[in-house]
C-alpha cells in the first residue's frame, strides 16, 4: 500500500510502498477514502526537515541541551550516531483521515466492518487507529467533509476551554482551517465573533460565516476594533489559532480583553508574557491540548479505557462526534475550505504547494482504491532486495524495528555477518526503513508469517516487554533459536512457559545482556579469575527520571524499570561473581514508580553486590559506574569508557576512545552460537536472573 513519509533529516517527502499494518487489539483497520493535509502542523514538519543543522538546533534548544549532556557522559561519536539515527527515521505524515472499517481488532465494540469512520489516521491507503480516536460518520456527511473532523475537534476543544455563553464577544486570531472552523462553531453557540488575519481571502470566508473582521495587512488596529466591537467593554475571550514566533498575538489578546477575560492558545506563538498585561485585569491564559481530554493518555488512547461520561463529558472521541453532528446539521460548513485536491500518488505536489508561497487552504488527498481488491491492499510483506548468502550460517528474522533496534541492535547483528531475511513491525513504516537501511530481503507486518518461514533459523525479538515471552515461545515452537532484548519475561508464570518451551524445542534462548560482552567487563572477568576469595561489587546506575505515564513504567506493558532495565545489572554482577544469588534485600526511596532503589545481593560463594538504581540524579553525571573490591585491590569502571585498577599487579588502566557496552560482542556471540551450536549464556543463568529481577521488582513495589 502507499503511504506518505517525510524525512526530518532532509525534508524530502516520499510516497512509499509499505506493508499493510496489522489489526491490533483495541484498534480499527481502516481503508482510507480521503485525508486532509494539516497546513499548520505539516508545513512546520516539512520546513523543519528542510532546515540546516544550525536552524534545526535553534528550533529545538531543549533537544540541544539533551545532546550536550549525552556528549559529556557517552562521548561525541555515540551521541552523534544517536542524533543521526533519530533524524534518519521516516516520519509518517497526517492525522485527518476518513475511511471504511475493514476489520475491528480484538476487544473492540461499537464498530463493525463497513462503518465509515473519521479518525486521526495517517496519509496511507490503510491505517490502524485506536478505537477511542475514531468516530462514525453520519450518512449525510460526505467523505470530503468528514476529513475535517480532527481539525474541527481541535477548534472545538479551544472553545470548550473558553467556555463562552450566549451573546459573548470572542476574538479569533488567525483564520486558517482551525480558525475558520472556530468562527463557525462560536457563531453556532450564539457568540459575536471578530476575526483577525492578514489574508483577504480568509477574511472574506470569515465574513461569509458571520464574523466581523480586521485586516492586519491593511494596518487596521485590532485593539481599537475589538474595543469598538465590544461596545467599549473589552472582549470576553480570545482564541489564538495563529502560528507565529511573535509574542504579539498574546499581548494583543490581553489588551483586547475585559477584566477577567479569557485567553486560550490553540496555535503556536511566542510566550514571553507581560505580567502587567495579565495582572491588572486578572486575565486567565490556557493552552489547549489538541483534540481534548484523553490526548496523550496511553490508558485512553492505546488501551481503550474511556473516561466516564458523568465525569468527563467531552473526550477527544466525543469531540469528534460533536463536530460530525455539527456538519450533519449544516451548522459547520467545511466545503468552502477545500482549496486543492490531489490523488495519493501526487502527494509530493501537494507538499510542494504547502511549503511554497502560493495560496492554499484545505488540501485533500484522494485514495482512488474503491475498486481495488482488498487483498491487494492488505499485502503484509514488501520485497526489498534479492536473497544474499550469509557468511555465518544464521538466517535472521527480526521482530520489532524501533529506535533501539535500528540504532544499536540491528547494526550490531549485521556486523556479525548473518543473512538478514525479514524485519517485522506492526505498523510497517519502521520495518521498511530498517529493511532498506540494513539490507533485509523483505519487510513485513506479519510476524506469524516470519516465524513460519522455513529459511529463518533464528529470530531476534525487540518489541515491547509484555510481548517478549510470547514471541520467545512462538519462535521456539517454530523450531527457531531466539534472541530477545531484555527482559526475558515480566512474570514468573511467563518464565515457566518459556522454560517449558525451551525444554521442548531444544533450541537456544539468549537475552540481550550485552554488558557481559563489553571489552572492559571481559578484562575485569579475566583479572578476577586469579582471585580465590569472595568479592564485593558496587554498581551505581544514574538512570534518570522517566515520566510515570511512559510505557516502561506500566507494570503490565513494561514491567517497571527494575524488571525492564535493572535486570541488566543483576546479570552483570551474576556474571562477574560466577556464582548464583542465594538471597537479596531491597530498599526503596518513596516515589510513585519505585525506580529509585538499592538492591543487595548475596552470592553462594560469599560474594556480595549492591546495585544503586537511581532515578533522581543529574544527566551530567556518568550513567553507569562499577566498582569491584577483591583481595586488597580495586577496579573502577566509569561509563564503559575508562577502567582503572588500584593495586592490581601489571594493570593500571584500560581506556577506550568510545563507549562500548558490548552490543557487538553480544550479537556476534549469538550469531556464532546459531552457526556452531554454542551457548553464549547458559539458559539456567538467564532464568535465574529473570526470576530474581521479577522478585526484586515485586519487593521494590
Amino acid at each position: 500500500m502507499k503511504q506518505v513519509l517525510q524525512s526530518l533529516k532532509t525534508g524530502v517527502t516520499e510516497i512509499a510502498e509499505v506493508p499493510c499494518p496489522a489489526a491490533r487489539r483495541g484498534h480499527l483497520l481502516v481503508r482510507t477514502a480521503n485525508t486532509l493535509v494539516s497546513a499548520g502542523t505539516e508545513r512546520m514538519l516539512v520546513n523543519f526537515g528542510k532546515a540546516n543543522w544550525i536552524d534545526k538546533a535553534r528550533q529545538q534548544p531543549d533537544k540541544v541541551r539533551m545532546v550536550l549532556d549525552k556528549i559529556k557522559t557517552d562521548g561525541l561519536m555515540p551521541t552523534l550516531e544517536a542524533v543521526f539515527n533519530k533524524l534518519d527515521q521516516p516520519l509518517p505524515l497526517g492525522y485527518c483521515n476518513v475511511g471504511t472499517v475493514m476489520e475491528a481488532g480484538a476487544g473492540v465494540s461499537g464498530f463493525v466492518p463497513g462503518d465509515r469512520v473519521a479518525s486521526n489516521g495517517k496519509h496511507a491507503e490503510v491505517v490502524t487507529v485506536p478505537v477511542n480516536l475514531a468516530a462514525k460518520v453520519p450518512a449525510n456527511v460526505s467523505d470530503d467533509e468528514a476529513s475535517f473532523t480532527v481539525l474541527g475537534s481541535i477548534a472545538l476543544q479551544g472553545i470548550r476551554l473558553v467556555n463562552p455563553t450566549l451573546g459573548e464577544t470572542v476574538v479569533v486570531t488567525g483564520l486558517g482551517l482551525i480558525g475558520l472552523m472556530t468562527v463557525q462553531l462560536l457563531r453556532a453557540q450564539g457568540c459575536r465573533v471578530l476575526g483577525l488575519d492578514f489574508d483577504p481571502a480568509k477574511l472574506s470566508l470569515a465574513r461569509q460565516f458571520g464574523a466581523h473582521t480586521v485586516n492586519l495587512r491593511a494596518s487596521e488596529d485590532p485593539v481599537a476594533a475589538a474595543q469598538a466591537y465590544s461596545r467599549g467593554r473589552g472582549v470576553d475571550a480570545v482564541i489564538i489559532t495563529a502560528s507565529t514566533d511573535s509574542n504579539e498575538p498574546v499581548h494583543q489578546a490581553a489588551l483586547m480583553c475585559r477584566k477577567r477575560g479569557r485567553i486560550v492558545l490553540v496555535g503556536v506563538t511566542g510566550l514571553e508574557l507581560s505580567r502587567a498585561d495579565f495582572f491588572e485585569k486578572e486575565l486567565s491564559f490556557q493552552v489547549s491540548c489538541s483534540y481534548g481530554p484523553g490526548r496523550y493518555d496511553p490508558s485512553y488512547e492505546e488501551k481503550g479505557n474511556d473516561y466516564p461520561v458523568g465525569f468527563v463529558r467531552w473526550t477527544e472521541q466525543r469531540n469528534f462526534e460533536a463536530v460530525l453532528d455539527m456538519m450533519a446539521s449544516g451548522q459547520l460548513d467545511v466545503k468552502p475550505l477545500i482549496s486543492h485536491r490531489y490523488s495519493i500518488g501526487e502527494a509530493e505536489a501537494a507538499y510542494a504547494l504547502l511549503s511554497g508561497t502560493g495560496p492554499s487552504l484545505g488540501i485533500l488527498l484522494d485514495y482512488p482504491c474503491a475498486g481495488q481488491a482488498e487483498a491487494g491492499l492488505r499485502r503484509a510483506s514488501v520485497k526489498l532486495s534479492a536473497p544474499t548468502a550469509g557468511e555465518k550460517g544464521a538466517v535472521i528474522g527480526f521482530i520489532g524495528s524501533g529506535s533501539y533496534a535500528t540504532a544499536v541492535l540491528i547494526p550490531a547483528l549485521k556486523s556479525a555477518g548473518p543473512r538478514l531475511k525479514t524485519v517485522a513491525s506492526w505498523a510497517g513504516v519502521s520495518s521498511i526503513h530498517a529493511g532498506r537501511r540494513f539490507g533485509f530481503e523483505s519487510a513485513t507486518t506479519d510476524s506469524d508469517g516470519l516465524l513460519a518461514d522455513p529459511d529463518i533459523n533464528a529470530v531476534v525479538i525487540a518489541t515491547r516487554h509484555d510481548s517478549h515471552a510470547a514471541f520467545v515461545c512462538k519462535a521456539l515452537a517454530a523450531g527457531k533459536h531466539a534472541f530477545v532484548e531484555k527482559p526475558l519475561c515480566l512474570t514468573e508464570a511467563e518464565l515457566a512457559e518459556v522454560e517449558a518451551a525451551r525444554a521442548a524445542s531444544g533450541k537456544m534462548v539468549m537475552v540481550g545482556f550485552n554488558r557481559r560482552f563489553a571489552p572492559q567487563i571481559q578484562k575485569i572477568k579475566q583479572l578476577l579469575a586469579g582471585v580465590t576469595g569472595p568479592k564485593a561489587f558496587v554498581m551505581t546506575v544514574n538512570a534518570g527520571a522517566i515520566p510515570a505515564q511512559h510505557w516502561t513504567q506500566d507494570r503490565e506493558v513494561g514491567g517497571g524499570r527494575v524488571v525492564g532495565e535493572g535486570c541488566h545489572f543483576i546479570d552483570l554482577l551474576r556474571f562477574l561473581a560466577g556464582a548464583p544469588v542465594d538471597s537479596f534485600d531491597v530498599q526503596t526511596m518513596a516515589s510513585p514508580n519505585a525506580d529509585t532503589a538499592t538492591f543487595s545481593l548475596h552470592f553462594t560463594d560469599g560474594s556480595i553486590g549492591t546495585i544503586h538504581y537511581f532515578a533522581n540524579g543529574n544527566k551530567a553525571f556518568p550513567k553507569e559506574r562499577l566498582e569491584v573490591f577483591a583481595a586488597g585491590r580495586v577496579l573502577q569502571l566509569d561509563n564503559f569508557r575508562r577502567l582503572t585498577g588500584f593495586g592490581w599487579p601489571g594493570f593500571k588502566a584500560l581506556k577506550l576512545w568510545r563507549q562500548d557496552k558490548g552490543q557487538k560482542g553480544c550479537a556476534a556471540a549469538f550469531v556464532a552460537g546459531v552457526a556452531r551450536g554454542e551457548v553464549p549464556i547458559p539458559f539456567e543463568e538467564l532464568a535465574e536472573v529473570a526470576r530474581l529481577s521479577i522478585r526484586i521488582g515485586e519487593a521494590a513495589r
